[in-house]
């Protein structure tokens, strides 16, 4: 995944609130993936939480008065609000969102604030009854007028709106909202939009019963969510599993039968760039669904005739041919012989870029694994790549991916 928060330069405002100590978690994660933090703390900041601490963890002078104490030394918030790549006030109490609302400049964090020219992000952090009161409402709705980002808890992305809760979002969520910011405009797939459909598809035979496979959909929700790191807008179609991405989406469709999940990948495909097709969808479904339970007593041994279903890949690939603008197509292969014959020959008849193959004989791969052995195979060959988790596949293949995309445009 793009280590897209490597090298940026976070002002960190901490308030005078009780999840003051959450700061400590933000500064360890946001020095983990590379960036460089500076502290600002209002005098009520420290009350809750020691600056020799923050500084420990930083390697870095907190900031919290106009002067320093000792020398007298000035310090210059217009600077720091220059150096910074990014501000984010996390908590930030009332007080503090209502004198960044209304610019009443009395301490070093405000006047950094208003001195700021990246990006700003603020994490209340109140108790529930301050949180819905209608003036906090009112300078938030002002914060937001003025270009901020209001990150509430419990949301997955950027909030526009409110719901309802004042505490403070879990650190390891505000930082995924700094990493999807920055991707979405630094990232090598920053601009572009990506189709995903993942997961199984289930073929009803009555209102309880089923045809379905074992896909987990863990593959397809890893290339999601590192799609979304680079910068993508990623519609994601994804077929009826318990999971959920890193990143939020551009737009997530769930759909349960092979039909559902045609319509919905031929629907999007238009207004993509490229479609990495990770479903394990259905060849076949019942011809008939029955209106009510089978019962065994009534039937005895069963029958069930079967319907090819229509193939998502092969429709893809004869849209992309329309197109003026030139469309990348990638598919999957989980085979269990002849795998390379095999998914050579579904590249050329379905009009792919390039196919990843996977096997069920490979121990550590395909259905159900947190790993993958692949081989990404292209009209000039064929890539094999060693058993790695998931996470680390899909990384490989946008990898690839990206490099067709810039190839072809």
């Amino acid at each position: 995944m793009a280590n897209v928060l490597k090298g940026k330069k976070i002002v960190l405002g901490i308030t005078g609130s009780i999840a003051a100590y959450k700061a400590c978690y933000l500064i360890r994660g946001l020095i983990k993936r590379g960036a460089e933090v500076q502290v600002v703390i209002t005098p009520a900041g420290k009350e809750f939480i020691t600056p020799i601490t923050l500084s420990a963890l930083t390697s870095k002078p907190v900031i919290s008065d106009f002067f320093a104490q000792r020398d007298g030394t000035w310090h210059s918030h217009v600077d720091l609000g220059l150096w910074a790549d990014a501000m984010l006030v996390a908590p930030a109490t009332a007080s503090t969102i209502g004198k960044m609302a209304n610019g009443i400049a009395d301490n070093m964090l405000v006047t950094t604030y208003l001195s700021a020219k990246a990006p700003v992000f603020v994490a209340p952090a109140m108790d529930l009854d301050m949180y819905a009161h209608p003036s906090t409402q009112q300078n938030l709705d002002k914060l937001r007028s003025y270009g901020n980002h209001i990150i509430e808890p419990g949301t997955g992305e950027l909030a526009s709106h409110l719901v309802g809760k004042g505490r403070m979002e879990e650190p390891e969520n505000i930082i995924k909202h700094l990493e999807r910011y920055f991707a979405s405009k630094e990232g090598d797939l920053a601009g572009k939009t990506i189709l995903i459909t993942t997961g199984p598809t289930y073929e009803k035979i009555d209102p309880v019963r089923f045809i379905g496979n074992y896909s987990s959909g863990k593959m397809g929700f890893a290339l999601a969510d590192e799609c979304a790191s680079r910068g993508a807008k990623v519609i994601l179609v994804s077929g009826p599993v318990l999971l959920q991405t890193r990143y939020p989406m551009y737009r997530r469709v769930d759909v349960e039968s092979a039909e559902e999940m045609f319509q919905a990948a031929t629907s999007a495909f238009p207004e993509t760039d490229a479609a990495i097709l990770c479903a394990a969808v259905a060849d076949y479904t019942p011809a008939y669904v029955a209106d009510e339970k089978i019962k065994r007593e009534q039937t005895g041994d069963m029958t069930l005739s079967l319907k090819a279903t229509r193939d998502i890949a092969a429709a893809l690939g004869e849209q992309k041919a329309g197109f003026v603008e030139r469309k990348v197509l990638v598919g999957f292969a989980l085979e269990t012989q002849n795998e390379q014959q095999n998914a050579t020959d579904k590249l050329r008849r379905k009009n792919l870029d390039f196919i990843v193959l996977n096997s069920l004989n490979d121990k550590g791969a395909g259905f159900r694994c947190d790993t993958n052995k692949i081989t990404i195979i292209d009209a000039e060959g064929r890539t094999e790549y060693p058993l790695k988790p998931k996470t680390e596949v899909a990384g490989d293949i946008v990898d690839r991916l990206v490099e067709v995309m810039n190839k072809v445009n």
